[in-house]
């Protein structure tokens, strides 16, 4: 999992909370089901460009503002550098046990 799923969960749960709209009503507002906000929320699946406009747009934002990190905390946003980091360190390993 990358941490781009934990930004965009994180702006989801958060817009979705300060509008005052449950899982179930957002769900109905995109035309998906309850569940499939859960999951994204939870970070466990990553919504395809034509729902990431249509959630945005139930949202009352921007596109772009899904991924903005903003409003994230300090620690988050440290958190987020390290999960980078580490998905590029993991990713070299694999080159380098790939080429030997």
């Amino acid at each position: 999992m990358t941490n781009i799923r934990a930004l965009l969960s994180y702006n989801i749960k958060k817009r979705r909370e300060k509008l005052g709209i449950s899982q179930a009503k957002l769900a109905e507002k995109v035309d998906t089901s309850t569940n499939y906000i859960a999951q994204i929320e939870q970070k466990n699946k990553f919504p395809s460009p034509e729902m990431l406009e249509r959630l945005a747009a139930a949202l009352e934002m921007d596109t772009p503002e899904l991924f903005s990190a903003t409003p994230f905390p300090v620690e988050a946003i440290q958190q987020f550098h390290e999960g980078i980091k580490a998905d590029v360190e993991k990713r070299i390993e694999r080159l380098i046990k790939s080429n030997k």
